[in-house]
Order: C-alpha cells, then sequence, then structure tokens
C-alpha cells in the first residue's frame, strides 16, 4: 500500500520520510496527521531518543502546503474543510517545536513554505548545495503561515522582513548565514550522516562530524541593502528607500514587490510587526485566524489559479492598489 509518509525506528531513531514525489512532497491532510501521529508516538516512547525528518527524492525535501486542495475547498465554501488542514498544519508546527527529543530535518532541495514549517521548528536544519528554501506566499495572495510570523522576525537584521515579503528563494549557504538551517553538507555525505542518525549515536555528535563551513551565499553583498530598506516602520516606506538605493539589486528588488499581491504584502508586514512581539503560540494563533480568512479572499483563490491551476503567471490582483478603506478592511482581519 503506498504512503506518503514512511515512519520506522533504528537504533532508537524515529525516522519520517516523506514520499509524496509527483507533488515535490506538498504537505497534504494525510501526510499532515501521519507526522502528527507519529511524533505523538516517540514522543511518549522511551526507546525513541531521537527522530529525523528527510525525503526519498532529492528534488525536494517538501515544496509546501497543499494549497490547490485549500482552493478547491474554499471554492466550494467548504470552509471547515479549510480550517481543519490549517488547524492540523500549524498543530504540528507546534508539535515539533514542543518535541522533547532531537529533531533534524535533512534538506535537499526545495523546501518551501510549509516546508519550513516541518524543519525550522525542529533542532536542527541540515542544508546542502542543492537546498533552495522560500516563503513564497505573497506572490499567492496568501501571506507566511507555518509560524514564519514568529521565526521570520527573529532573522538577524531585516532579513526576515526581506524574505517574507519578496519570497526570495536562498541557496543553503545563505540559510545557514541567516539562521534558517544550522548545519552545511554536502549532498554527497547526506547518506552517511543519516546512518550516522541512525547508527545509534548522539545527533549532535553526527552533525558535527559531517557539516562544513558554508560557502559565501547570495545575500552577503546585500545585507547591508536589506536592513536599510526592510527596516522601515511602514510599507509605503519600503518602497521609498528602494527606489532610493543605488544599484541593481534595489531595482530588481522592488520590481519584485510591484509583482507581489498589495493585500498579501499589507498583512505579511502586518503579521510580522505583532510576531515580533509574541510567542509561537500567540503567532500560530493569528495566523489561523488570517488562513481562515484569507482563503476565502480574492487574491488567494486568483493568485492560486494564476501559479498552480492555469499556470499562467498572470494574476490580477484586486485591490490594486490598496486604499485608506481597504487597509482598515485588512486590519480587522486581525480580530475578525
Amino acid at each position: 500500500m503506498y504512503l506518503p509518509v514512511q515512519t520506522h525506528v533504528a537504533n532508537g531513531t524515529g525516522v519520517i520520510a516523506l514520499d509524496r514525489p509527483e507533488a515535490l512532497n506538498a504537505l497534504d491532510l494525510t501526510m499532515v496527521r501521519a507526522m502528527t501521529e507519529a511524533l505523538e508516538t516517540w514522543r511518549d516512547d522511551d526507546d525513541v531518543r531521537s527522530v529525523v525528518v528527510r525525503s526519498t527524492s532529492p528534488k525536494a525535501f517538501c515544496a509546501g502546503g497543499d494549497i490547490r486542495t485549500i482552493r478547491a475547498a474554499s471554492l466550494r465554501g467548504d470552509h471547515a474543510a479549510v480550517r481543519e488542514y490549517f488547524a492540523a498544519e500549524y498543530g504540528l508546527n507546534a508539535l515539533i517545536a514542543a518535541f522533547p527529543k532531537p529533531y533534524t530535518a535533512l534538506i535537499d532541495g526545495f523546501a518551501l513554505g510549509g516546508g519550513l514549517g516541518i524543519s525550522v521548528h525542529g533542532t536542527a536544519r541540515v542544508v546542502t548545495e542543492r537546498a533552495a528554501l522560500a516563503m513564497p506566499e505573497t506572490a499567492i495572495g496568501f501571506f507566511p503561515d507555518i509560524g514564519a510570523s514568529h521565526f521570520l522576525p527573529r532573522l538577524p537584521g531585516s532579513v526576515g522582513r526581506y524574505l517574507g515579503l519578496t519570497g526570495t528563494r536562498i541557496a543553503g549557504a545563505a540559510a545557514v548565514g541567516c539562521s534558517l538551517a544550522t548545519h552545511y553538507v554536502h549532498s554527497s555525505e547526506l547518506p552517511a550522516l543519516e546512518a550516522a542518525l541512525t547508527g545509534g549515536g548522539e545527533p549532535a555528535a553526527a552533525l558535527d562530524r559531517f557539516a562544513v563551513a558554508a560557502p559565501a551565499s547570495e545575500l552577503s553583498a546585500h545585507l547591508d541593502a536589506i536592513d536599510r530598506c526592510f527596516s522601515a516602520p511602514e510599507l509605503p516606506e519600503v518602497f521609498e528607500r528602494l527606489a532610493a538605493e543605488d544599484g541593481d539589486w534595489a531595482a530588481e528588488t522592488l520590481a519584485v514587490l510591484r509583482r507581489m499581491s498589495p493585500t498579501s504584502l499589507f498583512v505579511t508586514f502586518e503579521l510580522l510587526r505583532r510576531g515580533a512581539g509574541s510567542d509561537l503560540g500567540a503567532c500560530l494563533d493569528r495566523e489561523l485566524l488570517l488562513a481562515c480568512r484569507t482563503a476565502r479572499a480574492h487574491d488567494f483563490l486568483e493568485g492560486v489559479r494564476a501559479a498552480l491551476v492555469d499556470k499562467d503567471r498572470n494574476p490580477r490582483w484586486s485591490p490594486d492598489p490598496l486604499t485608506a478603506a481597504d487597509r482598515a478592511e485588512l486590519l480587522s482581519w486581525f480580530d475578525a
């Protein structure tokens, strides 16, 4: 029988293998529940001393949540199904964050959106030269969720706000540099690392043995500009600072932001502002409230259509631009 999540225990290590390669391991409700069940079982099992999460495919660790299914449920008015999915996914994120045993994610290939939710909250996040990490939600009319409103504001400088607003995809070296990842390992060494992690020894010792210094990253040259532009106290000023900044990076970044959903940018900016002063539980509660509301909105339905259904890459955002009344309405989403 085919299972999109395979689990077993090897020498005291619980292994979760994501095996839905045709969907780049996008997390559907079955996968979320399978991971939750395994972790809840292992949490209370004294014979399980640690957990490793990996993919069966080098192309993707996990490319996010199954948002096409969420869109379909929203279109047919099944808002209970939408809430059920997000509540289960965010519950899994919280379970990982509170897990009392070492939890190591082996990230080789894409880790987008929900893929970070099942890795960043753990003890160790191993990345390779083939890793690609991002929170790309503003491009589909959504917002960085899965606890991102907690971890993005806590990255160094203004990198978290930059990643959350632009959806920029970063390589493994940059992920280590900004603390999204904890260890850098060459992909050729992953099988040996996994063997060491499941061999009965201490996870920390295995990681120390195989991890190497990450090379220079694509973010390094832009960190000062990121801080200058994305530390702005209000979203319009981010645009103004980018427009005043010299160089190709600022022009390209400004062009990226102008392609994103204005609704998503506004919600994301406010969400990250509030998340900076909240614990993870409060962040996940706030994200659940917003997710259920956003999944009914025009820009989410349109953004997923353009990116994943019709794939024309030409979303028509509405409203665009936002008026003062629009912004007031969006702020009310946080209290609905």
